[in-house]
Order: C-alpha cells, then sequence, then structure tokens
C-alpha cells in the first residue's frame, strides 16, 4: 500500500495579514477500510508553524479536519522551496491510543511509518503582495510567491495593488497583477490614470508596460508632460509625445501652466530647450499672466533665464497681473545673478544711444554685458556707433566690447557707423580690428552707394526706431 490517508488539497493556503496569526484548514481521510490510522503532522518551523491536532487517530474510512496557525509576523517567511506539512503515518490495530503514546510510536522511525504527503504552505492574499512590492531587498522567484499570493485576492484588491507596483516602480509586478486582472484604466482620487502615477514616480519601464497594455488618459486631468517636466525627464517628455497624439507642449494645467512653465521654475535648462525644439512655445501666459521667464526669474535660474531669452523676443518685457516684468520680479527676490540679462542690458543700451559715457561706466561696473544684445541683435557698441557716440565706443572698447559682432542681419557696429556717416567712430573701430570686408561701407545718402549692384537696403534705421 503506498498510502494510509489522503489529503483533500495539494497545497495548503494561509491568508497572511501583517501583525496577525494566521489559520488554514484542510482534510485528511483514511483510506483504510478496517483499520483506524494514527497521524502525525510537522513542518521545519515548529516556532513558527503549529497544529489544533499535531497527533490524531482517524478510524477506518473517515475524514478528520485539521488546522495550521502560524504566529504573528510583519512579513510573510517566504522561501523557495516553501515550507511544507509533512503526512505521517502508522496503523493502529487497537483503534486508540494515548497522546504520549502515539508521539513515543512517531518518534521511531522503520518501515511502520509511512510518508503518506508533503503539503507545501503557501501565503495568498494582498499583505503577501505588498510585501513584495515594497520590499527593498532582492526577493528571489519573485513571480512564483506573486502568482501563489495572487490566488487571495479580490478584483479590488488586485487594481489596489496594481496602483501600488506603478507607484513603487515594479514593471515585472505591474505586469502580472494587470495580466491576472488589475484594472488598468481604474482612476486614483483626482481623476487621474495610472499613466500619471507613472510618470510621477519617474519609472520609464513602468510607464512603457501600461502603455503597450493600452492605459488610457484623460488630458483634462492626466498632465503627464507637466509631471515629466517637474521631474526633468526629457526621456518621458520625448516617448509620452510619441505614444500619445493627442498631448502637446502647449497643453496648461489647472494653473494655465506648460511644461515649460514647470521646467522654468525649477531651472530645468535641457528640459526647456528640448520643449522648445518640438514646438513648445515660451511665450504662454498662466492664470496670472507670467510667462515661463517670469518663473525662471522669480526662483533666480541664470541659465534657464538665458535660455527662455534666446527663444522669445516678448517675454523679456511682458507683464503679469501684478504689472511687474522677469527683471521687477528677480530684483523682488534679490536675485542680482540676473539683472544684467534682464535689465542691466537694455539700460546699457539706452545709455550708449544717448552717448551717457558715466551711465555706461556705472552699469558695467554693476555687472552689465557689455555684448549682451537686444531683441534686434543689436550690443552697445551697435547703439554708440550709429549715434556716433565716440566717446562711448571707447568706453565699451576700453571694457571688452567685440567690434565684429553681428545683429539678426548680419550688421556689425562698423556698419552701423558708416551707413550713418560717423567717420570717426568707424576708424576707431577699424583701428580695433573690425572687419571692413563685408557688406557696402558706402554712406547712406550716397548715390553711387545706391546704384551699387551690392546695395541691401538698410536697415539699421528700422532698429533704432524700435
Amino acid at each position: 500500500m503506498d498510502r494510509l490517508v489522503k489529503a483533500d488539497v495539494k497545497e495548503v493556503e494561509l491568508v497572511f495579514i501583517g501583525g496577525q496569526k494566521s489559520t488554514a484548514a484542510f482534510r485528511l481521510t483514511n483510506l483504510m477500510h478496517t483499520m483506524s490510522v494514527a497521524v502525525s503532522l510537522t513542518t521545519q518551523s515548529p516556532s513558527f508553524f503549529s497544529f489544533n491536532k499535531p497527533f490524531s487517530i482517524i478510524p477506518p474510512l473517515s475524514s478528520s479536519s485539521y488546522t495550521l496557525l502560524s504566529q504573528r509576523s510583519d512579513q510573510p517567511p517566504l522561501s523557495n522551496p516553501p515550507d511544507s506539512i509533512a503526512v505521517k503515518t502508522t496503523m493502529l490495530p487497537l483503534g486508540k491510543a494515548h497522546h504520549d503514546d502515539l508521539r513515543h510510536l512517531f518518534s521511531k522511525p522503520g518501515i511502520h511509518i509511512f510518508k503518506d504527503a508533503t503539503l507545501p504552505i503557501s501565503f495568498v492574499g494582498p499583505h503577501v503582495i505588498q510585501h513584495l512590492i515594497s520590499s527593498h531587498t532582492y526577493i528571489a522567484d519573485v513571480d512564483l510567491f506573486l502568482n501563489k499570493a495572487i490566488s487571495g485576492c479580490s478584483e479590488n484588491q488586485l487594481t489596489w495593488l496594481l496602483k501600488s507596483a506603478v507607484v513603487s516602480g515594479e514593471p515585472n509586478l505591474v505586469c502580472s497583477l494587470i495580466v491576472h486582472g488589475g484594472d488598468l484604466n481604474d482612476k486614483d482620487t483626482k481623476g487621474r490614470s495610472l499613466i500619471s502615477l507613472a510618470v510621477e514616480a519617474g519609472n520609464f519601464e513602468v510607464v512603457n508596460v501600461l502603455i503597450s497594455y493600452g492605459c488610457e488618459i484623460d488630458n483634462s486631468v492626466d498632465h503627464v508632460l507637466h509631471y515629466a517636466a517637474a521631474i526633468d525627464r526629457v526621456d518621458l517628455i520625448d516617448f509620452l509625445l510619441r505614444a500619445y497624439k493627442n498631448v502637446n507642449l502647449d497643453s496648461v494645467d489647472l494653473c494655465g501652466r506648460t511644461p515649460i512653465h514647470i521646467a522654468a521654475s525649477y531651472g530645468y535648462t535641457e528640459m526647456i530647450r528640448f520643449c522648445l525644439t518640438v514646438g513648445g512655445n515660451p511665450e504662454v501666459l498662466d492664470i496670472n499672466r507670467c510667462t515661463p521667464l517670469h518663473l525662471a526669474a522669480q526662483e533666480g535660474h541664470l541659465d534657464a533665464v538665458a535660455c527662455l531669452l534666446e527663444a522669445s523676443n516678448y517675454s523679456k518685457y511682458a507683464l503679469n497681473k501684478q504689472g511687474k516684468t522677469a527683471f521687477a520680479l528677480a530684483v523682488e527676490n534679490e536675485h542680482s545673478n540676473l539683472y544684467d540679462l534682464l535689465h542691466l542690458g537694455d539700460a546699457l543700451s539706452r545709455a550708449a544711444r544717448i552717448d551717457n559715457v558715466n551711465g555706461i561706466k556705472s552699469l558695467l561696473a554693476e555687472g552689465a554685458n557689455v555684448n549682451g544684445k537686444d531683441q534686434n541683435g543689436w550690443t552697445p557698441l551697435h547703439r554708440a556707433a550709429f549715434k556716433g557716440g565716440i566717446e562711448s565706443v571707447k568706453v565699451l572698447l576700453n571694457h571688452g566690447a567685440q567690434v565684429n559682432l553681428v545683429d539678426d542681419n548680419g550688421y556689425t557696429p562698423l556698419h552701423c557707423a558708416v551707413e550713418a556717416g560717423h567717420v570717426e567712430v568707424a576708424m576707431l573701430l577699424i583701428a580695433h580690428g573690425a572687419k571692413a570686408n563685408v557688406k557696402s561701407l558706402v554712406p547712406l545718402n550716397s548715390d553711387c552707394f545706391k546704384n551699387h549692384p551690392s546695395y541691401v537696403q538698410p536697415v539699421c534705421h528700422e532698429k533704432e526706431r524700435a
């Protein structure tokens, strides 16, 4: 005979709840027609597992119920191979015996002892899965434990666990929970999708899994590009733009801000550059009529300010709801490193235009950029040369003004001086290395200049008026 009893299960499942004792019931049936059978139940971890009846007697062709108990624990004692129940039996001709007699009987090995069954012990339920999700240590065979634990979870519990796995950044667990019934398109309390949670967590692999399974987003609440911008993840923004055709970089959140606003507020220059490269608008106004430049200036982000100034002529002069420019916000928050970019350069250009030599010196002493350009690409030297301010030109040159910088139309300060007829300024610039081999240098009022085949309609006067 191969065995004396038969178990009603192949595996005993314990619903694990952290900090509580767990119990699981199973039955054994005596297969003998005429003889009682004595049963012994043991595990490899007697300090953690116990039985309501470690020794028992089952009459012929009868069944008996047993309860496996586990001690309290904060986390399930997962192992592979798992702990198991060893079911040992022996025939009992008299049909009865005292507990101590049974203990003594099973303590002696021999052919009279049958090992009828080995029942693996599995921990199931949401607490097991949450442990797998939140564990910060490596767990071997995690998929094995997960697949067993899932059998003790409802669909709602699987969905709750799916959210937890998404936030924790566990792509394999996310995939398994979706396959076993977790609701891929469930929403959080704010109505946001799992994609939003994954992007906020910054886990590219989880985002990829969710998208591959068809997770949907609602643009009115799922500001996924904003979340990616907030954590400076260019790779995520790029991936999301490719995956969802209905998202765009000019979309606004509840504050009317675009992803560029968000990146600007944190000073993420590379993120700003990427957004601009793929078509983002740097001049969108939020609900407070702030441009991204306002936010970058308010926080003192020098590189971000410089990047936004390169991309927008308007933003530097835009007024928010309080009537403040980006420069005003920089001053208000004492970000003196931004003054030149946002204002001193303008003041320096104005001083150069009116030949205010003392003003030029003062502004340069305060840190104004001698080679800073205005919205038309003109430097202070362009302005001074066009106006013929010889003393201003000298001061600027002595402070490092570059004589061959060109404006947006390719004009150098020398062009401006010649076109305006300021010979002395032109000669001074040439003496400082200005190149005279570009465009015509004939005075503007010369008929031969107008009839020259290389004549180009001058733009300096239009810029000056601007």
